[in-house]
């Protein structure tokens, strides 16, 4: 289950040569790449072995002078290139193959080579140690590129304990049959889609499907693997296969969604591809023109000792690391301001973003029940520490928000419970008979109570005592506290388009809607539905979309949005994974922040690009005169690449 476009993205903000029907960069395995944990050793070993022997061979050359190393110095100088050159040259093969001949790897392949051909050694391996440097800068930025999705499966029970020969069995989920019963207890997740054996209980289903509320489901209803049993031991019966499950279902969405992934381009992939073939050619013009020129007075060594200059110039080392130096201080920076990006690339695609789409529960609001609203015919605390006793006799998550809520105020013991399925709970507390639970409740026993109570959109809970309605606790998600702000920034940065899309009912979708002013909502979504209102939205060529969730049911749309962004702290495993800007401190102001970084670093890249062209236009200037020698060209390099270093770390100097 392969993530491939991230892998893909993400060589390309930094190899020229990157094209979708090419993907090679980050798949070979070979050190260059740096696929693995950029913390590992292995990974910088090969350029400190180069870095070494690099500076041991320039002791011994230059200031020494020792005459045994001249015997041993070619060889030297071949073993120091080969740890940084060998990566270099299988990505000449893999592009070589691919039918595409001119990039940044072959030109400084057949400068280094020639370097080497001319005897000119501590140049050709500068030249591409420096530009493994670029690749390790860039490595060390993203820190973790993208992986495959194989994280996904980590939402799955890996066990089921199924009933056979009269005892449970932990086994396979795989290995169940249609038909069987399987028991879940208090905390574990839901195995396989099935139908409800046990009287009831209650389920977290917010990954799944989106609901802010937990589900309560009874005797004979339909449950869906991936959901979180909350309240006691309970035995469903298999109706399907583990592979036909939601949750497989689920997967397999993302799975597919991912191969429709946007890509992006970034300048240097363009650019190279006009500037490499033309300093190829002007090298070997520099070679070849003179003798129409000269005569006999042309000298082959002159001329091809001057071309491979010029070559080693043109190498675009220094704009192969201006670039990922500039994505590099805006990650470090973003990182700072608790905004992760996991690919240079959305940094600057963030820049374009003119429509972004966002979940509902855990994303605009915090996905934890709480009281919003007492209404009573009695006093506050006396109604709460009634009502608070008697729901003290419940493990439902609306019940502890409500005994969470009184605190102190419960100073009564509720006698003599009774569950009314499906309604609520009755008892007696302080000798009074109380009726607690929906609506229904009421209705059932006959007591009038105000009927705008109909009206309400958010989940309440309704308090009778001794046969008269007393009033009611209104129970809802919070809104976060800077989402307002947070759509009123995004529209003052560029974002013409703000959507919500909730698996919530469309009631409480409405209300949210309105409350931060969002005029475009839909509610009432399954993952399904998400995936197609997105696909609408991006039917739209000009839309550059980003779409902001935190649950497993979001990582569909994750997937095909241009930008996903997964909210972090609360966040699935499944949804971070799958996003490209993971948003740690989960705060949906941090979009608009990540927008600003995004907008800095694209100006430094630009500075640094411009650099890079100015300095690296000068010194091929005096190359092709036959003024600047190697050495100068690698300083010049040097240079350009200390410059926009500095430049870089700017970034992170700056207020957001």
């Amino acid at each position: 289950m392969s993530h491939n476009h991230d892998q893909e993205d993400s060589c390309c903000s930094t190899k020229a040569h990157c094209k979708p029907e090419h993907k090679h960069s980050h798949e070979d395995g070979d050190d260059h790449d740096h696929g693995g944990d950029p913390s590992a050793f292995k990974t910088y070993l090969p350029a400190l072995v180069t870095l070494i022997m690099l500076l041991i061979g320039i002791v011994f050359d230059h200031i020494l002078r020792v005459d045994a190393f001249t015997i041993i110095r070619p060889y030297w100088y071949v073993v120091a290139y080969l740890p940084v050159g060998i990566p270099v040259l299988k990505e000449v093969w893999e592009t070589f193959k691919a039918g595409d001949f001119f990039t940044e790897f072959s030109l400084m392949s057949i400068a280094t080579i020639g370097a080497f051909a001319i005897g000119e050694y501590p140049e050709g391996v500068t030249v591409m140690l420096f530009y493994t440097f670029g690749e390790l800068f860039q490595m060390a930025a993203v820190n973790r590129a993208k992986r495959n999705i194989s994280a996904l499966l980590d939402v799955r029970a890996d066990i089921a304990h199924v009933l056979r020969n009269g005892k449970y069995e932990s086994i396979n989920p795989e290995k169940v049959i249609i038909g069987e019963t399987i028991q879940i207890k208090a905390g574990e997740k839901i195995p396989l889609d099935g139908e409800m054996q046990s009287e009831k209980s209650s389920f977290n289903t917010a990954a799944l499907t989106g609901e802010s509320s937990p589900r309560t489901i009874i005797k004979g209803e339909s449950v869906l693997a991936g959901m979180l049993n909350l309240d006691q031991v309970i035995e469903i019966k298999v109706t399907k296969i583990f592979a036909d499950s939601a949750l497989s279902r689920i997967l397999e969405m993302v799975q597919n969604a991912t191969t429709r992934k946007a890509k992006t381009e970034l300048f240097i992939r363009k650019f190279a591809k006009v500037y490499t073939p033309i300093v190829f050619f002007l090298a070997l013009a520099l070679v070849l023109v003179p003798i129409l020129i000269l005569g006999n007075d042309y000298h082959f060594q002159t001329w091809l000792y001057r071309s491979l200059v010029f070559l080693v110039i043109s190498c675009p080392c220094a704009l192969v690391i201006s670039i990922p130096l500039g994505y590099f201080g805006g990650i470090g920076a973003a990182s700072a301001h608790g905004i992760l990006f996991k690919g240079s690339n959305f940094l600057d695609l963030i820049t374009k973003l003119n429509t972004v789409v966002m979940d509902k529960t855990g994303t605009l609001t915090k996905g934890v029940f709480n009281v919003q609203k007492i209404e009573s015919n009695i006093g506050e605390n006396e109604f709460i520490g009634l009502l608070a006793a008697l729901e003290a006799k419940s493990t439902h998550p609306i019940a502890k928000a409500i005994v969470k809520y009184a605190g102190d105020h419960i100073t009564y013991q509720a006698e003599n419970v009774e569950e009314i399925s499906g309604m609520g709970l009755k008892g007696v507390v302080n000798g009074q008979e109380l009726l607690a639970g929906n609506i229904k409740l009421l209705t059932k026993f006959n007591i009038d109570f105000d009927p705008e109570i109909n009206n309400l959109v958010e989940s309440i809970v309704v308090l009778a005592i001794d046969g008269k309605y007393a009033g009611y606790v209104l129970i809802a998600d919070e809104i976060k506290e800077d989402a307002a702000d947070a759509i009123a920034q995004l529209h003052h940065n560029g974002v013409t388009q703000v959507v919500m899309l909730s698996g919530d009912k469309t009631s409480i979708v409405e209300k949210v809607a309105k409350s931060l002013n969002i005029s475009s909502y839909f509610g009432d979504l399954l993952p399904e539905g998400k995936v197609s209102r997105l696909e609408e939205i991006k039917k739209d060529k000009n839309n550059v979309v980003a779409f902001v969730g935190d649950g497993i049911n979001d990582t569909p749309v994750l997937a095909i949005s241009d930008i996903g962004i997964a909210m972090g702290a609360m966040g699935s495993d499944a949804a971070i994974e799958t996003s490209d800007v993971v948003i740690q401190t989960d705060q949906p102001s941090k979009i608009v922040t990540a927008i600003k970084i995004g907008r800095a670093t694209r100006r430094v890249v630009i500075q640094n690009i411009t650099l890079a062209f100015a300095v690296k236009a000068l010194v091929l200037i005096l190359g092709a005169g036959g003024i600047a020698t190697m050495w100068e060209a690698v300083f010049a390099d040097v240079g350009v690449a200390l410059l926009a270093i500095l430049n870089a770390v700017r970034i992170q100097k700056m207020k957001f």
